[in-house]
């Protein structure tokens, strides 16, 4: 994959625009984590799980928040790891293919944690169902949580995030982009 600043689409004649610049990003990002913190009473029981792809990044920079909050009570590699729900969709088929990302799952597992999925964007539901699946196989947690950046609403099935960092309501049409420096070297949310 070409690393690069992405070209934001533009769609029906209608200019993109910027819905959360970097700033918002890294604002809505601090108070995920010091929500997370205060509702789990600390972080030591917790385990933040990305999504990939841009759910990955977003764990590992709300981890880092937590790490900061909890003044290192905690550290990164028990806090974080990856869950990819690729193979539990039952939507492949209208999905185009992307190679699987490594499931990574720290040494203390997660058995009795509680496991905070982290994802970009919350539409459908769909992969938020699959990462539950997918989850089952891994270990039994505690409870299982939802932190999104964007909910932008037209659910298909009963998901509802926990942790948001912006309401968007969005028109079915309309697209949705989160570019992240470590993917598209910017942090933005563009609709379009």
């Amino acid at each position: 994959m070409r690393r690069g600043r992405r070209q934001t689409p533009v769609t029906s004649g209608a200019p993109a625009r910027v819905v959360l610049s970097e700033h918002d990003i890294s604002r809505a990002l601090t108070r995920i984590a010091h929500e997370i913190v205060e509702r789990n009473k600390g972080a030591e029981e917790v385990l933040l799980l990305g999504i990939p792809t841009r759910g990955v990044p977003l764990a590992t920079r709300i981890g880092a928040r937590i790490v900061e909050a909890e003044s290192g009570r905690v550290s990164a590699a028990e806090l974080v790891g990856t869950i990819d729900p690729t193979m539990y969709r039952d939507d492949l088929r209208r999905q185009p293919t992307r190679g699987l990302e490594p499931t990574r799952i720290p040494p203390a597992g997660l058995t009795d944690k509680v496991v905070v999925l982290v994802d970009d964007v919350l539409y459908s539901g769909r992969t938020v169902r699959a990462a539950l699946d997918a989850l089952s196989d891994v270990g039994r947690p505690r409870a299982v949580q939802l932190a999104v950046l964007v909910d932008r609403g037209h659910r298909e099935l009963p998901i509802r995030a926990d942790y948001i960092g912006k309401n968007l309501p969005t028109a079915r049409h309309e697209r949705v982009s989160v570019h992240l420096r470590e993917l598209d070297d910017a942090d933005e949310v563009v609709l379009s």
